[in-house]
């Protein structure tokens, strides 16, 4: 059997200092290659991670004028909505960023023809890919982007239906109501970056992040794919961390 290969584990003490590390991580991809290809996530978790961004960008620590985004997934809604993720970037990095709006890639999730839509998206990638970095968040069903927990995933982007409990997450968080339908890059789309970046907070991911990480790989945990990608980084605070069963699962923790 394949062995999986071991991820890079750190544990924080604070929700806050992970999300520091975070931003520090996708800061120091921009340093070092200005015009990098950046998967970037939408959700909670991120909003502190762009935060930093937005402070390290303004003192010229990560520059953005020559990158290029994607994002993992749009809701099914137009991009003027607010409760769409295309709003969601503007409002917490894209428009507090030296971005260029020319290099913003993002999924129509009001397109009439969303299979066409969802094409078109993995296109765009293939040009301009593949991505340095694509940075994740994990739901507490194990869905990643929006692939959610079922007897397959969906290799490429794709149109999805949202679980009732993706749903409610999204509605805890304010977007009210929760549409019903997305679309969402596949895994085998996410896992084409050279680099994956996990990060995740809070108890309430932790018996998620145990199932990523320790449990088998299988779509009934769509995030646990994640652990094949051979340069795959993950960021935890304490209380994400509780359920993982013992450090030597991840033998490069630091």
């Amino acid at each position: 059997m394949t062995r999986r290969p071991a991820p890079v584990l750190r544990v924080f003490a604070s929700a806050p200092a992970t999300a520091d590390a975070a931003a520090e991580e996708i800061a120091t991809v921009l340093r070092r290659r200005p015009a990098a290809v950046l998967i970037l996530a939408s959700g909670k978790t991120m909003v502190p991670v762009y935060r930093g961004l937005v402070r390290r960008n303004g003192d010229g620590r990560a520059p953005f004028s020559r990158a290029a985004t994607f994002n993992l997934d749009e809701l099914a809604v137009s991009a003027a909505d607010p409760r769409s993720f295309r709003a969601f970037m503007e409002r917490h990095l894209f428009s507090r960023v030296d971005l260029d709006p020319r290099r913003v890639h993002f999924l129509r999730g009001d397109a009439r023809g969303p299979e066409a839509e969802c094409a078109r998206y993995e296109d765009e990638l293939a040009r301009l890919g593949p991505a340095e970095l694509a940075l994740v968040g994990i739901g507490r069903n194990g869905h990643v982007a929006y692939l959610e927990p079922g007897r397959s995933l969906a290799p490429v982007t794709s149109p999805v239906r949202l679980s009732a409990a993706t749903r409610s997450t999204l509605e805890s968080d304010g977007v009210v109501p929760a549409p019903r339908r997305a679309l969402t890059m596949g895994i085998e789309t996410i896992l084409s970056a050279r680099r994956v970046l996990l990060v995740a907070t809070g108890k309430s991911k932790a018996t998620a992040i145990a199932c990523a990480l320790g449990g088998p790989v299988a779509a009934s945990c769509p995030a646990s794919y994640l652990s094949l990608h051979p340069r795959l980084t993950v960021l935890l605070d304490r209380q994400a961390a509780r359920e993982i069963s013992s450090p030597s699962s991840v033998p490069r923790q630091t």
